[in-house]
């Protein structure tokens, strides 16, 4: 993927130790607090996505790994936490999205659709059929994410490719009244496109998040948001950036 440029953003796949290094401050920043690195194993799998201002200052990454067609989904990141079996027999390749954050007190709007937009030519580009990954509420109190995941019940993944439980620290979503104010940006936009979710959350105290598998068939994105998205990176190869 060429860098793509929108306004006072630029989106970019790393392509240095020092660029991976980079997400893993700001990714230690945005979860932990503080300096630091935010490291795993999977780093060295994955291809990551950092976004930049018009100063060079990194305001938001996130992490891909695309797996093919015939590929088991159980060596994947949220296979840790979920049993994907089923969603492995969803067909064509899948896309793995995974540690996106913004740098904190960054809100702009703008920076997601930038991602969105550089996400969509990579699944076009690799014929990406499903997006999926383990989207974060932050901080590790489940009450203080109920009223939000309570929305969810609506979005549960079909039978057929439902996550499973995997994760020992895991609780069934919520019912009774839902606040949708409470879902993190990331996770509005999946279920703008037509997402379906796990019907189960789980802790991650090591992350202080609580999180929910998320999975996107390309094919459900309304045909205005995909043609919205698309038209970001066909900007870009008009002008030849």
């Amino acid at each position: 993927m060429r860098p793509l440029t929108r306004g006072r953003y630029t989106a970019r796949l790393g392509q240095s130790e020092r660029d991976v290094t980079q997400a893993q401050a700001l990714r230690h920043l945005a979860f932990h607090g503080g300096e630091g690195l935010d490291e795993d194993a999977f780093d060295l799998l994955c291809q990551h996505m950092l976004v930049q201002d018009e100063r060079g200052d990194l305001v938001a990454c996130c992490r891909l790994q695309i797996f093919g067609a015939g590929d088991d989904l159980q060596t994947s990141y949220s296979a840790q936490s979920y049993d994907l079996t089923r969603l492995a027999r969803f067909g064509g390749p899948k896309l793995e999205l995974g540690r996106f954050c913004l740098k904190p007190g960054i809100k702009d709007p703008n920076i997601l659709r930038l991602i969105w937009g550089a996400l969509t030519v990579i699944l076009d580009g690799a014929g990406v059929t499903m997006l999926f990954g383990c989207t974060s509420f932050a901080g590790a109190d489940p009450a203080r994410h109920a009223a939000a995941l309570a929305t969810l019940h609506g979005h549960a993944a079909p039978l057929e490719f439902a996550p499973g439980p995997r994760a020992v620290d895991r609780f069934a979503l919520p019912t009774g009244a839902g606040d949708p104010l409470g879902l993190p940006p990331l996770l509005r936009s999946y279920l703008a496109m037509g997402a379906w979710v796990s019907d189960h959350a789980v802790i991650d105290r090591a992350m202080n998040t609580v999180h929910v598998l998320t999975a996107l068939p390309v094919a459900q994105v309304p045909p205005a948001r995909a043609r919205a998205l698309r038209a970001i990176g066909a900007q870009n190869r008009a002008t030849g950036d």
